[in-house]
């Protein structure tokens, strides 16, 4: 089923592009380089954001390929659509030492094993807990928001050499993390040429 793109969106994109050329990205980080300012109307995440070609492209394949798709909180599951999502804060509890968004990952975790893509907008604690897990993700869209351990668990994630996409600065937030997992969902899926 084709996305039909309401003419709205084909006018910010417009004037996105009008302001910020993008044309020199490569596909996929262009995808969500535009998709991010768009969802925030923040031309700065031309240069906040982090992120591999190559990584996206296997993340692209997994996620078109059925791989599940875990986030921190129900208000990033809501930004993602065309697909369904895992959260697991509702079940979750705060402990000495783990908040509930640490728990949820957890739980997440041990429901859906390796190779999800992981969408993190909101807690700086439950990407600091996925880091602590075997979880072997095909993606980690790390950009929880704020300025209390924001910027050092997006650090920790770039450091860890696990396939994601992150940002610098304290910004983030359910918004911008769901429209970079958009970003994948809506782009094409190429074929191979069937041999003649």
């Amino acid at each position: 089923m084709n996305r039909v793109v309401h003419p709205i969106e084909e006018e910010s994109y417009r004037r996105l592009r009008a302001r910020l050329d993008t044309s020199h990205l490569p596909p996929l980080t262009r995808a969500v380089v535009e998709r991010v300012i768009h969802s925030a109307a923040d031309l700065d995440y031309a240069s906040d954001l982090v992120m591999d070609e190559g990584e996206l492209e296997a993340a692209h394949a997994a996620l078109h390929g059925g791989a599940p798709v875990v986030v921190d909180v129900e208000m990033v599951g809501a930004g993602i659509t065309r697909r369904e999502t895992v959260c697991r804060l509702g079940d979750a509890v705060a402990e000495p030492g783990l908040t509930r968004s640490a728990h949820a990952i957890r739980l997440a975790h041990e429901q859906v094993g390796p190779g999800a893509l992981w969408v993190i907008g909101n807690a700086p604690t439950a990407l600091e807990e996925l880091l602590t897990l075997d979880a072997d993700p095909a993606l980690v869209i790390g950009l929880p928001v704020g300025f209390v351990g924001a910027v050092e668990s997006k650090a920790a994630l770039r450091a860890s050499g696990l396939p994601a996409v992150s940002n610098v600065s304290e910004k983030g937030g359910s918004a911008v993390a769901a429209a970079a997992l958009n970003a994948l969902l809506y782009h094409p899926v190429s074929h191979p040429e069937e041999p003649s």
